[in-house]
This record gives structure tokens, C-alpha cells and sequence, in this order.
């Protein structure tokens, strides 16, 4: 009998359809073994050695694994291949040293493989290799790195600030983009200015139907670029357009060529998924998880955009099938991986197989994998082809001569984008092309140039300039990803830990730092500088990488961060002061002592009504978010809830004498 570990009971199932009676398989449920919780579990004097221990309530499984190794002729560790699963695999080999088997000492083969069908796991099973030391002291190293500053730097935040916080190298990081964008608002002055639009139509003499109206847009004014900056200043320009003669210039037409966008990686998937679908990066990676566990995807932990040859040369047989040689490219589409790590899977997310998942039951998985199936057969498929036209419209005034642009865009081939033609949900794709926010162009009707046009209406345009926008999750791990800090596997908890820890919150899709957020990133950034820099962690993330690569050892790399890191810390916690958290108030009397005001306070388990008195008054009550909207069924207010298991609901604030409740937010 051979025994298989894996670390999931579906990933377990999945295998068991494309193996016979002779291999028995096992799920470890995830890491068997960890750094202990209660204590710091790394000997900083010996070359930072790890004191590894069995995770908590895995021991009945780690017997359960013995036992069945004891049987077996031979073992397979299946692990995910990647960092965290090569170190699975490390510690699932450690539980078993030493054990005989049928009298023979124990051997344990690693296998890979990035897709969970028949073919790849009978490849894997001919080709066995042995664990790759180099990705495992990857992920120790970034493991012991992270116990390090949270061990070590989160009771200098408690003992200065507030029990209860922690701190993290890649978390830190991720909040101080969003304190320091939120800072760029709160500074940021809007400034005015106006824009001119002008309905137009071809003039055809009063006897003619009327020609199409098209939309044109003030730049020039006697040659130079036009600024316009109050509503004096628009309004002298209206009334000189309105007076004006009205001419076709200038007319461009050139061919343009729209690719198809590469096929997703983890971080792209993670910024489609919640750009489109709404989904957090969490809920976006367990729904992966599952579709990989399931055979339906390849590896969904990657930072590749490679395809593999046999898929590539599969899906241009598909679309040739389905869409005919005309949206079939001469030769295949190749993409280049951005990436300098070599331990994540080999290639970008791709379906297993282009007519599978066609009956999946509907749900979150559907959605996901149909994202996913889109992105890899759109990726393979010829360009669209686009037509652009840009014509200058002269409009001469009694004083000025003006120029209006006219801009418009005609399909003539739609190539990959048939796939998103047929959706039911169009802004699956990138608005048509379009980059983020911009609108489709409009068709302009065929104007030559010297042809007189007659003005249909002006409409002046008030506008302010914007500040720059607040991070959601897409665009919080591409500015990670850009910076070249966190890599595939650590976006999706990075977000949920600054969540829970109550350093930002989340409000309409958007993050906002708290008060406590503020509080503990400037201490940091404060006496930490270096070691929370952008690219000091990007540097941090380099050398993980190239520790992955066996181009570095791991032991000299944590002993570099480590001595100045301690040595800073003993000075820190000696002169540094004490840090006051502001309290947001709510503007009410403490209902017990009538004298205090009820103010915000953050805890351990979030959010929390207090008096301003405390500890002299012990008044404290649930805080229960108001979203400004009344209950439709008795007038009360509209508040956010969260049930049992932690998901959001609203209801209303006289609940039990109103059940009104919604899981969608009411609206207007």
C-alpha cells in the first residue's frame, strides 16, 4: 500500500478518482507543526533555531499519519507546490523520522503537480523528486522573521500605546499606505474649474432630416490650450459659442488594436474578483482554493502569467471550434512573467480543462470559475480591432476663435471581446477595453472636413478637482504589488489581520484608518523608520526570494535584521512615551452618571460604547454602526448587525419589537 498526504479531505477526494485500491490517502488539514503560541519559540543566540511544535488540536491526526506510515511502502507528500507547502511537506517528514516500516527504514518522495488531474498526477507519481530545502527555509525564515516583530515589538506597543495590539512587517506596511493616502485627502484643496460641451449637428439645410447630434469638447482658444477657472469666465465663453460659426477641421481616423489582458495571476485575480464580483481578497482565495481542490483550476497561488504548451495549443483548438479560425490568432499568445520568484507555481490560473465546470450548481465557485475560464480563452484570441476618430471643430467667434474636440470609436473587429459580448454582466471586462473609469466613446456620424455644422446646445460644466482616491482591496495589493512587498500568499491575510486588529475599517468598499490606526503607525514609523520603509521591505522581500532560489542562506538574512531590530527595540522602550489614543465621541450624556459623554472605544473584539469617565464610570454598551436610513416597516433606524458566525446583516435599532432585517444595504 502507498500512502499520499495532502493537506485538504477535497483535494484528498479529488486524488482518489484517478488512483487505484493500492494508495490510501491522507489529509493533514493544513501545517501539523508550528512555532508554540504562548512563548517566543526562536533561539536568537543560536542561529535563530526554531522550536517546533505540534499545532494545537492536530494530535490525533499526526498519530493517525504514523500509523498509517507504518504500513505503507511508500510515501508521497502531495503538498501544495509553493513555499508553505513545501514546508508542510518538511514537517509532515519530521513527524515520521525514524519510523520503520515493515522493517525498512522510512522513505518519503515528494511530488508536485500545479492541476489535479489523472494525467498530472501520474506524471508527478514517475518523476518523484525529495523535499526542496531552499522553499522551505523560505518560509521559515519569513515565519520567524514575523514571530520575530510580533513578538518582540507587539508588547512594546501594548506597554505604549495599548494591550492587545500587534504589529507585522508586511501589515505595517499596508497600513501606512492607507493612513498616508487618507492624510493626502484630508490636505488635499479642491480647485475649480469648467468645461465646455457643445451638442452638434451636420448642417443639412432646413429641408433635410436632421443629422445625428454629437458631443464635442472646449481645448482651444485662439490656438492655446484653455484653462477655464470660474463661472464669470465660462459664461463670457458660452455666450461667444453661442453666437459662433460652426466647422468641421481637422479629421483623424486611425486603426487601433485592443489586446486581450494576460491570464490572472493571484494578485490580478484578487483585483478582478473585487472589483467585479464585490469579493474580499479572503473569500477570493477560498473559493479558489476549492475550484483547485476540486480539479477545475490550476495552482490559484502564483505570480506567473505562463501558460503551459499542451493548454495553450487545447484552447486554440477550442476557439477555433467555437468561434471560428477568424478569431484564432497565427501563432500563440505568449505572455512575460513580471516576477523574480521561481517557488511559486509555474504557471497563471487557467481552467483544468475548457469543458469542465459547465454544470457546477451556480454559487460563488460558478462565478469564479467563469472569470477565470473567460480571462485564459480570451488571452489566446485575436485583437480587437478598433477604429478612433478625432476631429477638430472650429467655431469662429466675433472676438475669438475656439477649437472643440470631437472624439469617437467604431468596432470593426471584436475578437476576444465576443467572449464578454455574449455576458450577462458586461463589467466582467475592463469597460470594454476602456481603462479603468473611462467610458465607452461614442459613434461619430461621417464628417468631412469644411462641413458646416450648426449648434444644437452648450452645456457649461462645473467640476472640482478630485483628491486622490481611497484604497479598496484591488487597487491596496496592486500598490503592495507594485512596491514589490507581500508576494501571492500573503495579500489575502495581510488585509483581514489590519482589518481585525481595528486599524482601518472598511466602508463602502473603501479603507479608512481608524483613530488606533493613526495612533499605532506613526509610533512606528516614529522609531522604526527603517525597518518600515517601503523599500526596506520590498529589499526584506528580495532576499526571501532569493533564499527560495538557493542564492542565499537564510540563518546570515535574519541575523541582519535581527541585530539592529533588538538593538533599536531595548533603546525604544526606554525613551519613548506613552501614546493617547483620541476617542471618537457620539455626542451623547453617559446615561449612567449623566456627566461623562459616551465615546467610541476600540477592544479587543472591535468597537465598543464607554463613558469618557472610565475607569470613575463603568458604563459600557454594544456599538451598533447607524447607516443614516429609516426601517421601512416601523421608522426606526437602519443598523448594521453581524450574526452568530461574523456576517453582516442590517436590521432595525427597536429589534425585537421590529424584525425587519436585510442582508443587502437599503438604499434611497
Amino acid at each position: 500500500m502507498n500512502l499520499i498526504i495532502v493537506e485538504s479531505p477535497t483535494k484528498s477526494k479529488t486524488l482518489s478518482k484517478f488512483l487505484g485500491e493500492g494508495y490510501k490517502i491522507l489529509a493533514s488539514m493544513g501545517h501539523i507543526r508550528d512555532l508554540p503560541e504562548r512563548k517566543f519559540g526562536v533561539d536568537t543566540k543560536a542561529d535563530f533555531v526554531p522550536d517546533y511544535v505540534i499545532s494545537k488540536g492536530k494530535e490525533e491526526k499526526v498519530k493517525e499519519i504514523q500509523e498509517a506510515a507504518k504500513k505503507a511502502d511508500k510515501i508521497y507528500l502531495a503538498t501544495d507546490p509553493d513555499r508553505e507547502g513545501e514546508a508542510i511537506a518538511y514537517h509532515l517528514s519530521a513527524i515520521m523520522q525514524g519510523q520503520k516500516s515493515k522493517g525498512k527504514s522510512q522513505k518519503y518522495e515528494r511530488i508536485t503537480f500545479h492541476e489535479i488531474t489523472k494525467q498530472a498526477i501520474e506524471e508527478a507519481l514517475k518523476k518523484p523528486g525529495s523535499i526542496n530545502m531552499d522553499l522551505v527555509n523560505a518560509q521559515q525564515a519569513r515565519r520567524i522573521l514575523d514571530r520575530i516583530v510580533g513578538y518582540k515589538l507587539s508588547p512594546l506597543l501594548w506597554y505604549k500605546i495599548r494591550k492587545g495590539l500587534s504589529a507585522g512587517r508586511v501589515q505595517t506596511v499596508a497600513v501606512r499606505l492607507i493612513v498616508e493616502r487618507e492624510r493626502e485627502i484630508e490636505k488635499f484643496v479642491p480647485k475649480e474649474y469648467w468645461q465646455i460641451f457643445a451638442q452638434l449637428r451636420k448642417f443639412l439645410g432646413g429641408k433635410m432630416p436632421d443629422s445625428p447630434v454629437f458631443t464635442a469638447i472646449l481645448t482651444k482658444k485662439n490656438g492655446n490650450k484653455i484653462e477655464i477657472e470660474n463661472q464669470i469666465q465660462a459664461e463670457e465663453i458660452v455666450e461667444e459659442l453661442k453666437k459662433a460659426d460652426y466647422e468641421v477641421g481637422e479629421v483623424e481616423k486611425k486603426e487601433s488594436r485592443r489586446s486581450p489582458p494576460a491570464p490572472f495571476t493571484t494578485s490580478t485575480l484578487q483585483q478582478t474578483a473585487s472589483n467585479r464580483l464585490g469579493w474580499s481578497a479572503k473569500k477570493t482565495m477560498q473559493v479558489a482554493q476549492g475550484l483547485y481542490e476540486q480539479g477545475l483550476i490550476t495552482y490559484h497561488r502564483t505570480d506567473s502569467t505562463n501558460l503551459a504548451l499542451e493548454a495553450i495549443n487545447f484552447c486554440r483548438e477550442f476557439i477555433k471550434k467555437e468561434f471560428g479560425e477568424n478569431y484564432l490568432p497565427e501563432s500563440p499568445r505568449v505572455y512575460k512573467t513580471k516576477a523574480k520568484v521561481a517557488q511559486e507555481a509555474h504557471e497563471a490560473i487557467r481552467p483544468t480543462n475548457l469543458e469542465m465546470g459547465k454544470e457546477m450548481g451556480g454559487g460563488d465557485g460558478e462565478r469564479l470559475f467563469e472569470l477565470i475560464w473567460k480571462r485564459f480563452v480570451a488571452c489566446q484570441m485575436k485583437e480587437a480591432l478598433v477604429e478612433e476618430t478625432i476631429i477638430d471643430i472650429n467655431a469662429v467667434g466675433q472676438q475669438n476663435i475656439f477649437v472643440l474636440e470631437a472624439r469617437g470609436e467604431a468596432e470593426k473587429f471584436n475578437g476576444w471581446k465576443i467572449l464578454y459580448d455574449k455576458a450577462k454582466n458586461n463589467e466582467e471586462i475592463e469597460n470594454n477595453g476602456n481603462k479603468e473609469g473611462e467610458e465607452p466613446l461614442e459613434l461619430l456620424p461621417p464628417l468631412l472636413k469644411g462641413d458646416a455644422l450648426e449648434l444644437e446646445k452648450i452645456d457649461p460644466q462645473q467640476k472640482f478637482t478630485q483628491p486622490p482616491a481611497r484604497f479598496n482591496e484591488a487597487s491596496l495589493i496592486k500598490a503592495l504589488e507594485d512596491l514589490g512587498i507581500g508576494r501571492p500568499s500573503t495579500y489575502a491575510p495581510t488585509i483581514s489581520t489590519i482589518l481585525d486588529r481595528m486599524y482601518v475599517e472598511k466602508k463602502e468598499k473603501n479603507f479608512f484608518p481608524t483613530n488606533l490606526g493613526f495612533a499605532v503607525n506613526d509610533f512606528l514609523l516614529e522609531y522604526f523608520p527603517d525597518i518600515f520603509d517601503y523599500q526596506f521591505t520590498a529589499n526584506l522581500e528580495d532576499d526571501l526570494d532569493e533564499i527560495a532560489n538557493g542564492q542565499k542562506q537564510w540563518v546570515p538574512v535574519i541575523r541582519e535584521f535581527f541585530d539592529p531590530f533588538n538593538k533599536k527595540l531595548n533603546s525604544v522602550s526606554k525613551v519613548a512615551e506613552r501614546v493617547a489614543v483620541e476617542t471618537e465621541t457620539t455626542g451623547e450624556t453617559c446615561p449612567t452618571c449623566k456627566e461623562g459623554q459616551v465615546v467610541i472605544r476600540v477592544g479587543r473584539f472591535g468597537k465598543f460604547l464607554s463613558c469618557s469617565r472610565f475607569p470613575k464610570c463603568k458604563y459600557t454598551a454594544p456599538y451598533i454602526p447607524k447607516t443614516g436610513f429609516k426601517c421601512p416597516k416601523c421608522g426606526g433606524d437602519v443598523v448594521h448587525k453581524k450574526t452568530k458566525k461574523g456576517k453582516g446583516f442590517y436590521g432595525c435599532s427597536n429589534y425585537p419589537k421590529c424584525d425587519w432585517a436585510s442582508w443587502r444595504k437599503p438604499t434611497k
